[in-house]
């Protein structure tokens, strides 16, 4: 594990210490989950190199249905 520092108000850092004393675990336990679901939480950004194909006519998220219509196996 990596050690860090944080700086929390004084009132949420009571909360913190609350939680911790009713739940019997350390405050890092309950600081190393939250973060965890936070950024599970978070969306995961698209690619860069999605959409760097468009032409101004047809976009990237297009070309699907653009390809059912016009390449027909023959």
């Amino acid at each position: 594990m990596e050690k860090t520092t944080l700086y929390l108000e004084p009132e949420l850092h009571r909360q913190l210490q609350e939680a911790a004393r009713r739940q019997k675990r350390s405050q890092a336990q309950l600081i190393r989950e939250a973060v965890a679901a936070y950024l599970v939480a978070q969306p995961r950004p698209w690619p860069r190199s999605i959409g760097m194909g468009e032409d101004g006519k047809l976009a990237g998220s297009e070309v699907k249905g653009w390809l059912r219509a016009n390449w027909h196996p023959r």
